[in-house]
């Protein structure tokens, strides 16, 4: 072989394949299991109740989620007011809490029947009541349980079909929506299952705000009752849901090992 025909970059190395066009992947259509619906959208009715009473009388300030109030702050640090400051950063802390509370107790991050959320929303049910019963006698107590409960709830973030479910603030939903939206007028394919889902998230959490408006007007802090209450009985229906299904199994094991200890008899005496 000649020494052009070496160092040629043609001979040394083999022109690379044309890029094959691949196919376009189809728009994801699957069911969503009405439990997930279900449950989704109670618990953002619950946490857009919780957040109108919190702008309505717990200091003005969203308690499901933190940004507004870790820039109150930094404006009351700014401006030297250092009980608000110091009433703020106790809201970030108890947030922090519940939400630790919350990753101890579910270990696990995807949305999977069998996972202890029942304990975490009785948990939350339990703090709400303690809380309106402070907040009644115009103790900050209830401020700090209420915000705990909500870190509870935001704790119990979880993965559906590829999106994160935070039940507790739509900032992320509602950009997710948008995202979908730009997508479908694309012509890009759709996550169907996941728009769905969403948009049954930002539904609950609208319908809980105008809830826990007028039911503040009414009622004022007792409002809170109601959340609780919504918290108290999905815990308490979840943990009957998973006793059941644990007896079931029992059961349906008992049957199995009956019948093969049944053939087994019948093979010995034959």
């Amino acid at each position: 072989m000649s020494a052009e025909a070496l160092s040629s970059p043609s001979a040394a190395t083999p022109p690379p394949p044309p890029p094959s066009a691949e196919p376009r992947p189809a728009a994801t259509t699957k069911h969503l299991p009405p439990w997930v619906a279900l449950g989704g959208f109670l618990l953002t009715l619950v946490a857009g109740c919780i957040n109108a009473v919190g702008l309505l009388g717990l200091g003005h300030q969203a308690i499901t989620h933190l940004t507004g109030t870790i820039t109150i702050l930094g404006t009351n640090f700014a401006y030297d007011n250092m009980p608000g400051a110091l009433n703020a950063l106790c809201v970030i802390f108890f947030f922090f809490v519940g939400c630790a509370i919350s990753g101890f107790t579910i270990r696990g991050r995807t949305v999977k029947l069998g996972r202890r959320y029942g304990f975490i929303l009785a948990g939350e049910s339990c703090l709400l009541f303690v809380a309106v019963w402070f907040l009644n006698r115009g103790s900050i107590v209830g401020d700090y349980l209420a915000s705990t409960a909500c870190g509870m709830q935001n704790g119990m973030a979880t993965t559906y079909s590829g999106a994160i479910v935070r039940t507790s603030h739509m900032t992320g939903i509602v950009t997710d929506l948008g995202v979908a939206l730009g997508q479908f007028l694309r012509g890009l394919p759709v996550e169907w299952i996941r728009v769905r889902l969403l948009a049954s998230l930002l539904a609950g959490f609208t319908f809980g705000g105008i809830a826990g408006a007028l039911l503040y007007r009414l009622v004022h802090y007792n409002a809170l009752l109601v959340p609780a209450a919504i918290c108290g009985a999905c815990g308490g229906l979840y943990m009957l849901k998973k006793h059941l299904d644990r007896e079931k199994k029992k059961r349906w094991a008992a049957r199995r090992k009956l019948i093969a200890e049944r053939r087994q008899s019948k093979r010995g005496k034959a």
